[in-house]
């Protein structure tokens, strides 16, 4: 017969009790506050519905952990029966306490890795830069390599790819603006796209915040490496989960964080081959990546992460030959990429002249198949001469012939008037049409981003930067009395200290080569201008073109003089013979024999600080009596011009009589007179160019 129970219940065994103290609280709500409390199985489970799949499963298997079995425990006094949870169905790694019994754990929570993972990758995706993928709907209508056209280098380029064993892993094509760098490119991207062999691409553009900076390039990256295997994507998510603010870090930190640390932990452990994967980065206009600084930190970051360590990628990077890359690049001095890199100069190694004849004929006899203008219809159109204008205004530069492409596409006028338009065009005939203003566009970007940069330096402040360039530009076309000075002398005159050129043109290669010349009969070297477009020289000379940036020619000539002049007020250090007679040579053509480009100012501080005196030392000292070169005769009229305005205008009668003084002793001695000079001039104009060192 049972015993009766008594009242207020049946107390609670010690063993019970203390069997209830020791289950364990298992919680993964963030909302609600646990105490310290025994937690049942039943609200274990109940807890598991409000969850996620795989946070459910690990929670139920955590509650089944804590659920006593009773077959591992002594006999009951309560001689309750023996109940077994129903079985769950588990995977691998679920089951978190088997055969777990008498412990008790404090504010647990369960977290799921997959869960970690896609948190992590989620975040790497809000710093993706999406417009800069070579197949981003940002980038419609991309540029690209027409068939049958640049069939050498695309297929030098793609041998370079795919061969994996070569031991440079880096390759860089550089070349002049317009060169056709993007559309290889995109070209490269493509093919490797459909070949499964590109990892990533990412190209640079300044006119986008998300892409003309280095803030994603290294996050964009690893989401399309991560996309190729799951595993790395897995591993790069978890880098991220456990470090959230790798985002904020330098950028060598995030690609070894991001990139090298993944793939390298999930190569080692299988989950990918390193020999089947894609393997291909590309990476499009590192000119356009915003400060100097910036891209020379990327490609230091892509030689110490990607190249030392043991990666399968094969990099090609292209860019304008600007500062960063240039330099990294160079044999003399050597710079830190020369021995691991493959080097392809565009615009030197291959000539597209016969590629831009090539385009341009394909695409305008489309464009006139397409017009309802029957003159753009006929087979006739566009004539053989046409094209060869054409081609000779490119310059072997694709952009030109693009820009004539896109002029004449436009849907709001026949082909055919277009065409005529911009082999027409001159600034001078009055047009108001800008047929080149895409191509204008880009020098007044390259040369403001230029005169910014060069005008920043402290040592450059108070040079005018533009009339540098336009006389140099001048100076290199033969076209103050044909005669051209060396880029070297040509510094010299213009004040600049040696080598002046270099800096001025340190941002302005993609458009300007300096080349070394030798000189006949000589075993010295000259260094000449040379422009790869020859419309960047016409953008020069146009007012229309150029706007802001245009510097006229009469301005060139006032800078030259007033430097020359500037010169002559040296001291005796400068006066060696040659320079002597090269800022005499260049005061004499660049003045055209008159005082017109000398400022009032100028004029009264040349003679006021005896700058005729010092011209009158050095002849004294250097010429024989009566040998004075045939062409000073010519600086008659310049000094007869001088006292005149010196007298007449500015009513400084004591300066006058000071370089009247010094020109009737010169014509005394040197006999040279304003009469002698224009037979002088005669025989000059039957002269051939004389050489680089005439005077």
């Amino acid at each position: 017969m049972s015993p009766k129970p008594k009242k207020g219940g049946t107390k609670p065994t010690k063993q019970k009790q203390r069997r209830r103290d020791k289950q364990a609280i298992a919680h993964d709500l963030p909302t609600a506050e646990r105490s310290s409390d025994n937690v049942s199985t039943s609200m274990l489970m109940e807890e598991a519905k409000a969850l996620t799949v795989t946070q459910a499963k690990v929670l139920v298997s955590a509650a089944e952990a804590l659920t006593p079995s009773f077959a591992n425990v002594g006999p009951s006094t309560a001689a309750t029966p023996c109940r077994r949870t129903p079985p769950v169905e588990h995977t691998a790694a679920m089951s978190i306490f088997p055969s777990a019994q008498n412990f008790k754990i404090d504010s647990f929570n369960v977290h799921s890795f997959e869960d970690s993972r896609k948190e992590g990758w989620k975040t790497l995706l809000e710093n993706v830069a999406s417009n800069a993928f070579h197949d981003s709907n940002a980038r419609f209508d991309a540029p690209k390599c027409d068939e049958d056209t640049r069939v050498e280098v695309t297929k030098e380029l793609t041998d370079w790819i795919r061969d994996r064993e070569a031991p440079q892993r880096l390759l860089c094509m550089t070349g002049a603006a317009g060169a056709g760098k993007s559309a290889l490119q995109q070209t490269i991207a493509e093919q490797c796209s459909d070949s499964n062999t590109l990892g990533s691409a990412f190209f640079f553009s300044a006119g986008d915040p998300t892409r003309n900076n280095l803030s994603r390039i290294v996050p964009t990256i690893a989401c399309q490496l991560g996309l190729h295997n799951p595993a790395l994507r897995d591993a790069i998510g978890k880098a991220i989960e456990d470090n959230p603010l790798i985002f904020r870090k330098r950028l060598g930190t995030q690609m070894d964080t991001l990139i090298v640390a993944p793939f390298q932990r999930v190569s080692a452990s299988g989950g990918l081959d390193s020999s089947t994967f894609p393997h291909a980065i590309l990476i499009d206009g590192l000119d356009e990546c915003s400060g100097e600084d910036n891209q020379d930190e990327l490609l230091s970051t892509i030689k110490c992460c990607l190249l030392d360590n043991d990666l399968p990628f094969r990099i090609f990077i292209a860019s304008r030959p600007e500062w960063a890359i240039r330099t990294a690049l160079d044999s003399d001095p050597e710079g830190y990429l020369y021995e691991v890199t493959y080097h392809i100069k565009l615009s030197d190694m291959y000539d597209a002249t016969s590629d831009i004849r090539r385009y341009l004929w394909t695409r305008l006899r489309g464009i006139g198949s397409r017009s309802r203008d029957r003159r753009a219809q006929s087979p006739l159109w566009p004539t053989k001469e046409d094209i060869e204008k054409l081609v000779v205004a490119a310059s072997g530069q694709f952009i030109y012939a693009a820009t004539v492409v896109k002029y004449v596409s436009e849907r709001r006028g026949s082909p055919v008037d277009r065409l005529r338009a911009i082999i027409n065009w001159t600034p001078e005939g009055g047009q108001q049409t800008r047929p080149l203003e895409l191509l204008d566009t880009l020098y007044r970007n390259i040369l403001s981003n230029a005169k910014e940069l060069y005008e920043a330096v402290d040592t450059n402040r108070g040079r005018d930067f533009l009339s540098l360039v336009r006389a140099h530009q001048i100076n290199s076309g033969f076209r103050m009395g044909r005669i051209r000075d060396t880029t070297h002398n040509f510094d010299e005159i213009l004040g600049l200290e040696e080598g002046g050129h270099e800096v001025l043109f340190s941002d302005l290669h993609s458009l300007i080569l300096v080349y070394q010349h030798p000189l006949e009969g000589q075993t010295k070297v000259a260094y000449k201008m040379f422009f790869y477009h020859r419309s960047f020289s016409e953008f020069l000379d146009s007012k229309f073109r150029a706007q802001h940036l245009f510097v006229s020619e009469a301005r060139v000539r006032q800078y030259v003089v007033e430097s020359c002049l500037q010169k002559l007020l040296q001291p005796e250090d400068f006066w060696e013979d040659r320079s002597f007679h090269t800022v005499m040579s260049a005061l004499r053509r660049y003045s055209d024999n008159q005082i017109t480009y000398v400022d009032d100012l100028r004029l009264i501080d040349f003679t006021r600080n005896n700058g005729w005196g010092r011209i009158d030392e050095r002849f004294s000292t250097h010429v024989e009596r009566g040998c004075v070169a045939p062409k000073m005769y010519s600086l008659a009229r310049f000094i007869c011009d001088a006292i005149q305005r010196l007298k007449d205008d500015l009513h400084e009668h004591e300066l006058a009589d000071i370089v009247q003084s010094y020109f009737d002793k010169w014509k005394e001695k040197y006999g040279f007179t304003v009469e002698e000079e224009e037979e002088e001039e005669a025989e000059e104009e039957e002269d051939p160019i004389p050489s680089l060192s005439s005077f």
